[in-house]
């Protein structure tokens, strides 16, 4: 898949401000630990020693990006505020370009990946205006690789300082360039690298995904050693991160994990999947020492970074405390996961594994099963539909709300249909070796009510499925010890059994009643076909797989 370059006022401005960026005086290029030196000035410390930062702007500005470029790579249904930043983008790009030339920057040069095939080079300069912005350019520097001549080469222009009324996230896939105006939120350099790289991976025919990989060694009811591959895809917040890092009680002979990615992979045809990073970037409301150990450990080491995490005077940490925010990060330091680390990040292709499994992570909190076996339309359908429900990552004022995002990533630029027609024929072309399921994190048995007035109430808390319930239903899936059966009231094959977990617990029925649980699939099935009918390019066996659901 190609997309032509196309020659427009707005790229050459660009090309004249990363042209000026490379060889002026007011930039400084960085390239040792003087960065984390200089980070360390403006940060406070935690009593594991390890760095704790805040920023002003405390989430991805989701709804002031906006993409720049031809038809294939533009935002078909702009919102209000991306239409009036494209409207007065002429006159934002003038004023950048004017501001550069006054500011202090520092630049980092940095690889993605670690592959001779696909390891962007990454550039980014950030304003030091604010001198203790710094620490944007150290977190950067931390979490990818050290710099080389990888393709293709991806630049961030970074201006926290920019005014507050004027934030806006400036993306122009066709010349691999982002610029971030006015925040000061790391994971807007996270993201930046991460979906530039995407957009590029499609160009040369992979699939960028939101997903973790790792490798599971298991032994199956038969008592032989198999080795898989696994990729978890789930929306910011929902567990991918906790899943991917998690043994899954996989202890027996020879049995365990090794890590390889916790957030966006490049997935070829042959099953194969490139690596991006050796930093994890991880949610920290719930981190726990007992479910969590293998993150924990690393998040508390000396290399990592929390971000927004409420820390006292003293340097202890409170991960549960919201005060400042739900959504407190850290980054932790893929090497510090030892020993449960793959050598390499990248994912071999299946012909040299027992097969892929495959498992999308929702997080629902009424009715959908804790889990699902699906045949390859059903994966299609559910990479499509990708529901979950919005985490304070992604927008706070919205948290808890249903949300839909085509292969639970935010970060697709171009035709979404190609990503999910891509996807169905990479699992029909491995059927039989690669198995996928969707795992439902959230639980079952809330009920909301809605005032006259709009205002929603709780009525009853969700049930939710426990981080050792979860591991009990993956550790059955890769075992192949848990027997599964047509669901009632979905048109899809749950468990029947799980070892080491009481299913009857999460019975819908001892929730809701039949008629309620009906109500409420038909509702969600209705929600699903009025969403699967916006792409018109889509294969019609994912469409009708998506409306049988």
């Amino acid at each position: 898949m190609s997309t032509p370059l196309f020659p427009t006022t707005e790229f050459e401005v660009i090309k004249r401000i990363t042209g000026y960026l490379q060889n002026a005086s007011n930039v400084t290029t960085s390239t040792d630990w003087s960065l984390r030196r200089g980070a360390e000035r403006f940060a406070s410390f935690t009593k594991f020693g390890n760095m704790a930062v805040h920023s002003t702007v405390k989430n991805r500005s989701a709804k002031v990006t906006v993409y720049v470029g031809s038809d294939a790579v533009s935002l078909r249904t702009p919102n209000p505020q991306q239409s009036e930043i494209m409207n007065n983008l002429p006159g934002t790009l003038a004023r950048v370009e004017e501001y550069i030339k006054r500011a202090p920057f520092v630049r980092i040069n940095r690889t993605m990946g670690n592959n001779s095939e696909f390891s962007p080079h990454c550039t980014i300069y950030v304003s030091i205006q604010r001198p203790e912005m710094i620490r944007l350019a150290y977190m950067t520097w931390a979490t990818l690789f050290s710099p080389g001549d990888g393709e293709p080469k991806q630049t961030i222009v970074y201006i926290p300082e920019w005014q507050e009324m004027d934030r806006q996230i400036l993306v122009f896939p066709e010349i691999s360039t982002t610029i971030v105006l006015g925040s000061d939120y790391y994971g807007e350099s996270k993201k930046g690298f991460l979906r530039m790289a995407m957009w590029n991976a499609k160009q040369r025919g992979m699939l960028g995904l939101h997903a973790g990989s790792k490798i599971i060694r298991t032994r199956g009811s038969d008592g032989r050693l198999r080795r898989y591959g696994m990729l978890i895809f789930g929306m910011s917040g929902t567990g991918k991160t906790t899943h991917t890092c998690h043994t899954h009680g996989l202890n027996g002979k020879d049995e365990g994990i090794e890590i390889l990615q916790d957030d966006v992979i490049f997935l070829k045809k042959d099953g194969s999947a490139y690596g991006s990073e050796r930093g994890f970037y991880l949610k920290t409301e719930g981190l726990d020492p007992a479910t969590q150990p293998i993150i924990y450990k690393a998040a508390t080491s000396r290399d990592a970074v929390f971000e927004n995490v409420m820390i006292d005077y003293e340097g202890n940490l409170y991960f549960e405390d919201d005060t400042l925010t739900s959504n407190g990060r850290g980054i932790m330091m893929r090497e510090d996961l030892k020993p449960y680390i793959s050598d390499s990040i990248n994912l071999p292709p299946v012909r040299e594994t027992d097969g892929l499994i495959i498992a999308f992570i929702t997080r629902r909190h009424t009715i959908v099963p804790l889990a699902a076996k699906l045949i390859p339309e059903q994966a299609a359908a559910v990479f499509m539909l990708g529901e979950s429900i919005e985490t304070s990552a992604g927008d706070p004022a919205r948290a808890g709300e249903s949300i839909r995002e085509v292969g639970t990533n935010p970060f697709i630029i171009g035709d979404k249909s190609y990503e999910g027609n891509w996807f169905y024929d990479f699992v029909k072309q491995h059927e039989g070796k690669v198995h996928c399921y969707q795992l439902n994190t959230g639980g079952l048995g809330e009920i909301i009510e809605k005032k006259p007035n709009g205002v929603k109430v709780l009525k009853r808390k969700v049930r939710r499925v426990e981080i050792p319930e979860m591991s009990s239903i993956i550790r059955g899936i890769v075992r192949d010890t848990n027997t599964w059966s047509k669901d009632k009231y979905w048109n899809i094959e749950v468990p029947a059994s799980v070892d080491g977990m009481d299913l009857s617990k999460y019975d819908v029925e001892r929730f809701y009643s039949s008629d309620d649980i009906i109500q409420q699939v038909s509702a969600l099935r209705s929600e699903r076909i009025e969403y699967i009918e916006r792409f018109n390019t889509l294969d019609k066996a994912i469409i009708a797989a998506a409306k049988a659901l």
